[in-house]
């Protein structure tokens, strides 16, 4: 099992950790290719808050596991909360009816909600 949460968790951090580094970073002309939602649907500041809250969610699945520090438990909020974020990104691209790309938020939803169930079990 501790195998599984670590490939899951370093797999999804690599993933929030870029996505979110270019919410945060990038502008919305930089980002309108892959998300053009970002700034039109979603203000840019809100893009940014997204953007943080990934960034958080991967230092969280994987930080405090890593330095064995009390707060390893911090693991299982880090994982839901991105799980629910994939919950509302799927319901934003319904929204805008980009059906075809509501796979990926499922995926990565599942993965996260996995992910959260391997921290509660590990801890």
């Amino acid at each position: 099992m501790d195998i599984a949460y670590w490939l899951m968790a370093w797999f999804l951090a690599a993933f929030y950790a870029y996505a979110g580094g270019r919410k945060v970073a990038q502008s919305q002309a930089e980002l309108a290719p892959m998300m053009p939602w970002a700034g039109t649907t979603i203000p840019m500041s809100g893009v940014r808050v997204i953007g943080a809250a990934e960034l958080l969610g991967a230092i969280g699945l994987v930080l405090p596991p890593l330095l064995d520090i009390v707060a390893s438990w911090l693991a299982i909020p880090a994982a839901v909360g991105l799980a629910l974020l994939q919950l509302l990104a799927a319901l934003l691209h319904l929204s805008r009816r980009e059906t075809a790309i509501i796979w990926m938020n499922i995926v990565l939803f599942l993965l996260a909600a996995v992910t959260a169930w391997l921290a509660a079990v590990r801890w």
